[in-house]
């Protein structure tokens, strides 16, 4: 039997046009995830924020995304994608025109949680949307373009950010920001809507416990690196995280209309994209974290500079993206995201050959290599997820496809961010301690403190300024290794488990399988 949601396809003419306004959704939501890190300056001299506050204001978005994603996908399935997209678009608008009257650090961080609430009806409507309105022989090559589009957004976030401040004060970058959500309001009201015409009721407290247990965990996530791993607060907020999701997961089993049927994580495609994509999202913010950082603090460059430099990681993701279509079937699942993410963990463990002095073609190569990797494992997990659900739950495919994105990212950046912290302090203790401790404590506290300090020093800063340099660059390359150590164990995984080309897993996963359930119908 039919899906009922095939009657959402659509004319060429009115996809094509589709595609268009959801990967302008996309590029809205996922540009602002990063939008602000290049105006942190300028919004720390203006508000007095402290570092904690300025960590929110970025991550406060974040947290409040992911935490509401599946729910709102859901909320799409039953009253109507579009209907969803118009309403975070609305509050996208007017959370974002907050900031620009309300400045202060607290305001920015109660505003920037609010867009978040907007982007989490935004994002999983987008997808849901497409893969709806899409034939199946057409589908995964408009996945691979939102994907596509998914995957290089920060780029262009950052890029328009950088331009922005350099030209005007930091709160022109929230203009930006309300006038692409009302231009693109204007122009989701002329897509079609496509809903689940057999709605079931909205499972409340399926929504509140994977609300509850993202939110928890991706709090003490984004909290590790300024409190440490074995702070309390940080390891009982990842206990107590895992602790919901498991509850959750024993409920949904229970319920007749569950917010999510946990049991498609026993398909193996659906298994592989999630790994993959979190994997892809743990790497590229991870990788985001430490390249900035070195780029403009090691290598000088300025915002704009940094943006401009990083634009030809855009160039394989589109590439591939427009490719999947031709490399998916041909290679399979397996091979595709197994062969992307072997390739980007191999662009991670190249930019270990950076240091002090290297030049842009030093830092280019590597980047083109590991963003080639990023472009072929992107479109197909996406399209793997979505596979996995029918049309009829696209919003919540669409969903699980985010909440992988967010959770994977916020960790990447995380472990970076704890490895790098306790690296550079611990490589560079030692060549300063004859300093006294008003220069020492500051310069042991970031690479842009003892670049701040070794300036006001004049002549005498320059042995500060090449150790902490010199610290920066093992903590760095210590962080890149444990990123593409992940990568491969990951990579690793999707060849054990990820279906080939013919759909099925190899033949010894595919025997264990069969003995194991041949074990459990003894035992009943």
């Amino acid at each position: 039997m039919a899906d009922p949601a095939e009657s959402t396809l659509l004319s060429g003419r009115s996809r094509l046009w589709l595609l268009v306004v959801c990967s302008m959704g996309v590029l809205l939501v996922i540009s602002s995830m990063v939008a602000l890190n290049a105006a942190l300056g300028a919004i720390a001299k203006e508000t007095l924020a402290t570092q904690s506050q300025l960590t929110w204001i970025v991550d406060g978005y974040t947290l409040v995304m992911a935490c509401l994603l599946l729910p709102a996908g859901a909320l799409g399935d039953r009253y109507g994608r579009r209907t969803v997209l118009l309403i975070g678009l609305v509050i996208f608008a007017a959370a974002s025109l907050a900031p620009i009257y309300y400045d202060s650090p607290t305001s920015l961080i109660i505003a920037r949680g609010v867009t978040g609430v907007g982007a989490a009806a935004i994002l999983p409507a987008t997808l849901s949307l497409l893969t709806a309105a899409y034939p199946e022989e057409e589908r995964n090559k408009a996945i691979g373009i939102w994907a596509g589009v998914c995957a290089s957004s920060a780029i262009v976030g950052f890029m328009g950010t950088a331009i922005l401040t350099q030209f005007g004060p930091w709160q022109t970058i929230f203009w930006a920001f309300v006038g692409s959500a009302v231009l693109l309001f204007v122009l989701a009201l002329t897509i079609p809507s496509s809903k689940d015409p057999e709605a079931t009721p909205i499972d409340w407290l399926g929504a509140l416990l994977i609300g509850s247990a993202v939110a928890v965990f991706v709090f003490g996530v984004i909290e590790a690196p300024l409190r440490g791993w074995s702070n309390a607060t940080v390891y009982g907020c990842l206990a107590g995280g895992i602790l919901l999701a498991i509850i959750f997961g024993f409920v949904e089993l229970g319920r007749k209309h569950p917010l999510l049927d946990i049991r498609v994580f026993r398909r193996p495609d659906m298994l592989t994209g999630s790994i993959g994509m979190t994997t892809l999202f743990f790497a590229i913010f991870g990788f985001f974290f430490l390249i900035m950082q070195y780029m403009q603090l090691v290598m000088g460059y300025s915002p704009l500079q940094t943006a401009v430099a990083l634009c030809p990681l855009a160039i394989p993701l589109l590439v591939c993206a427009a490719l999947t279509q031709w490399y998916l079937p041909r290679l399979g699942l397996r091979i595709s995201v197994a062969a992307g993410l072997a390739i980007l963990a191999a662009g991670l463990l190249c930019m270990r050959l950076l240091d002090v002095d290297s030049t842009y073609f030093d830092l280019a190569w590597p980047m083109l290599v590991l963003s080639t990797g990023m472009g072929i494992c992107n479109a197909p997990s996406t399209t793997a997820i979505t596979g996995a659900v029918p049309l009829s739950k696209q919003g919540v495919a669409s969903a699980i496809n985010d909440t992988t994105r967010e959770v994977g990212g916020a960790l990447g950046i995380a472990l970076a961010g704890s490895i790098l912290a306790a690296g550079y302090n611990h490589a560079l203790v030692s060549s300063i301690s004859a300093l006294p401790p008003t220069i020492r404590e500051p310069a042991l506290g970031s690479l842009a403190q003892a670049l701040a300090i070794s300036d006001r020093m004049g002549p005498q800063g320059r042995d500060l300024s090449r150790h902490a340099k010199d610290a920066f660059m093992l903590a760095m390359h210590s962080s890149l290794l444990m990123l593409g150590i992940v990568v491969l164990i990951s990579a690793a995984a999707v060849v054990i488990w990820g279906p080939g080309r013919d759909g099925r897993q190899l033949r010894i996963i595919r025997r264990l399988a069969t003995k194991r359930s041949h074990s459990v119908r003894r035992v009943r």
